[in-house]
């Protein structure tokens, strides 16, 4: 046999061939096939970002050259790389220092793509799906390529830190960032996390996970006093940090606005000198939020080592604090050896090859796709959807989002699109621009009722508009529920399809004959809802939160609790957020966490346990059978009930592992999941640390918190 030998470059520009061709050929294949294409587009893209970087120091060689460097600094040297600057040519900005090669920081904006970025206009960028509808995809090898991609974009523009992922709880669904954050259940975002910092860092950017820690309400957020208990703070609020920085080796992290229990975030020693760099062993830079630092020795000291975006406490007022001896110059060299091995570690320290061109149709491709696997299916009466072009004349498209593009919320993480597909566009190209379509705003309901009386079909899309310093109702506005109610009314084949970055509450629901959850789409808005409402793609989706019945089924019942009185807010339900505190006391909400039909049907069979030797891990093993006629996805989930714990009891049920798995009708597929010795911990304010809890725990696996066909006991020792 002979061998022979390919060059990389070679390599690296057939697989440039391949990235352009797949997105083109996928409009010809199923959507499994779809799927695969995406997939192996993310490999091809990692060749060739790998045939083009540098070989980059680890993080020990990394650490002792930036020592050195730092060695070699002035002291006015030192506190210039401590603080961004603002200026007409320079904004989320660390200049360079050229005598000793130390590069530019250059910060841009995330989480759902590459946002405000630099001190000119804004550059378009990929508008993705906004990140709640990636989290309901509950899949985190589509994580993986969100951050992936959405880091490529940022060097493409120039920068080489994005401010990527924002993964605080959604404690209340009003909360004004919920759309850009990925749901309610700590495990679930931890897992979405590792995968999307792996994704990004991957291609040499700089993760910035934020906001640290507990950010969850924008309203008064950069002065409100969040008063939360350890065991509360440990078990919802801390544990996507903690799996950023201990599996994922997040680069960076953004310190939040909010003070917890007392103390401002960027000034707080035990949460980032404590917990974070102490006890969670974080080898990154700590970032502020912009705006958030309150002080300079007590920020300096508690952990902080870079301000942003100006340097108000980190300029001249921190010279001379080191001056006057009350900021050691110590722990100035930290700060800046922290950043400086990172950037080392990512490949930032020396020449850099040229920013490429973002390719448009390529990223947009992929952006559809992840918008297509986000989407919930909510109520589909008599199998309404998918719909049957071949036996539609006449469409009533209606409704605010009817006649307009929902590519994202607002705020820091808008993203400005290379282009958008309107819903119209995507409604025609599904029915090969062979039917007549209506298109109405829906401010005339009359006109409405009398083009969904006239049409075989009527689809209606309504939302929200959520952004960035302030949080919102979850109420539609009332013109969208009556719009709804008396077109639902008018035409039995009524499709609704909501655009809402977080739950909504729908009084219209028992009128309603088919509910589609979009999401934010992106900047594939039309294309990607057709691609589901004509069944080009069945949905797979599960919602990352739950939706209330009311709104005092939510925490905003109680003014103590949300948003509080201005000044501090109590989280006084401790343990009880979201579906945990649905299992535990609250009514049946609207729809459970972890919730979304299909245009087929699963069964779940053949339920088995193997205890670990430890007598503190398992692995579980279930089977699942497509008992329908199309191939689709389905997001299995395993929740655990603990035991009775003397130091008060945990919620009746916590996700403790999922899979997402793809199955052919007629197929069965066994699917397996490992619980370890955490899986059965709780924080014991006793010990202050993780125990693990002695007894019998009872297991549920189902396709939603609420729906467990199969069951089982599990004794830990």
């Amino acid at each position: 046999m002979d061998y022979y030998f390919v060059e990389p470059r070679f390599i690296v520009d057939e697989l440039r061939f391949l990235l352009i061709l797949l997105p083109r050929m996928s409009i010809l294949l199923s959507s499994n096939a779809r799927i695969w294409l995406v997939r192996i587009s993310v490999v091809a893209c990692a060749v060739v970002s790998a045939a083009q970087q540098p070989a980059v120091p680890n993080h020990a060689q990394a650490t002792e050259r930036a020592r050195q460097i730092v060695a070699k600094m002035t002291l006015d040297e030192k506190i210039a790389e401590l603080h961004g600057i603002r200026d007409q040519e320079h904004y989320r900005f660390v200049p360079e220092i050229a005598r000793l090669g130390i590069p530019e920081l250059r910060v841009t904006n995330g989480p759902a793509g590459v946002g405000p970025g630099g001190a000119g206009p804004q550059k378009p960028a990929t508008a993705w799906p906004a990140p709640i509808a990636l989290a309901a995809s509950w899949d985190t090898e589509l994580a993986y390529t969100y951050g992936r991609l959405a880091a490529e974009e940022t060097r493409s523009l120039g920068s080489n830190l994005l401010e990527s992922p924002d993964i605080n709880i959604a404690r209340v669904p009003q909360g004004g960032r919920v759309f850009e954050s990925y749901g309610e259940d700590p495990y679930l975002v931890s897992r979405l996390a590792v995968a999307n910092i792996e994704g990004i860092q991957s291609t040499g950017i700089i993760a910035n996970v934020k906001h640290y820690v507990a950010n969850n309400q924008e309203a008064n957020r950069g002065t409100i006093n969040e008063v939360i208990a350890e065991r509360p703070m440990r078990e919802i609020y801390m544990p996507a940090f903690e799996a950023s920085v201990k599996e994922a080796h997040v680069a960076s992290l953004m310190c939040a606005y909010p003070r917890v229990n007392g103390a401002f975030n960027c000034e707080n020693k035990p949460l980032l000198d404590g917990v974070l760099k102490g006890e969670w062993g974080f080898d990154g830079f700590v970032t502020s939020d912009f705006g958030a630092v309150h002080s300079t020795v007590p920020s300096a000291l508690a952990g902080l080592d870079l301000e942003l975006p100006t340097g108000i406490y980190f300029g001249g007022a921190l010279k001379k604090a080191v001056e006057a001896g009350e900021v050691p110059i110590a722990r100035i060299d930290e700060m800046l050896v922290r950043r400086f091995a990172k950037m080392m570690e990512l490949g930032w320290w020396g020449p850099q090859s040229r920013p490429t061109t973002i390719p448009a149709l390529e990223h947009g491709a992929i952006s559809r796709q992840m918008a297509t696997q986000g989407m919930v299916l909510l109520k589909n009466d008599a199998a309404l959807l998918p719909l049957d072009r071949t036996k539609i004349k006449r469409v009533a498209l209606i409704g605010p989002y009817a006649v307009r593009q929902m590519t994202g919320g607002g705020g820091s993480s808008h993203v400005i699109p290379l282009y958008s597909v309107a819903p119209v566009d995507g409604i025609d190209g599904a029915l090969l621009q062979q039917t007549k379509i209506t298109l109405l705003d829906g401010n005339d309901v009359q006109a409405a009722v009398a083009a969904a009386k006239a049409a075989d079909v009527a689809i209606l899309m309504i939302g929200d508009d959520e952004g960035e310093d302030h949080d919102h109702e979850i109420a539609l506005p009332p013109a969208q529920d009556a719009l709804v109610e008396a077109v639902a009314n008018a035409n039995p084949k009524t499709v609704i399809v909501l655009k809402s970055g977080s739950a909504v509450l729908m009084p219209w629901l028992a009128s309603a004959h088919a509910v589609l959850e979009a999401w934010y789409p992106g900047e594939e808005d039309g294309n990607a809802v057709a691609d589901v409402l004509f069944g080009k793609v069945n949905p797979s989706g599960k919602l990352p939160l739950t939706f209330p019945a009311t709104v005092g089924d939510t925490l905003a019942r109680n003014r103590d609790q949300y948003p509080g009185d201005g000044t501090t807010v109590h989280y006084s339900e401790n343990l009880e957020v979201g579906y945990r505190a649905f299992h535990a006391s609250g009514p049946k909400p609207l729809f459970p966490f972890g919730f979304g039909l299909s245009y087929t049907s699963f069964r779940y069979s053949d339920l088995k346990l193997v205890m670990g030797s430890d007598g503190r891990s398992a692995t579980v093993r279930f089977g699942i059978s497509n008992t329908g006629q199309r191939a689709s996805a389905e997001v299995a989930q395993l929740y655990l009930s603990y035991p009775p714990i003397s130091e008060g009891n945990e919620p009746p049920r916590q996700l403790k592992g999922f899979r997402k798995i793809s199955v052919d009708p007629g197929e069965t597929k066994t699917v397996e999941l490992t619980l370890d010795a955490r899986s059965f911990s709780y924080w014991s304010e006793a010990s202050h640390s993780w125990v693990v809890a002695p007894g019998k725990f009872h297991l549920f696996v189902g396709g939603s918190s609420a729906d467990t066909p199969l069951e089982a006991t599990v004794d830990v020792r």
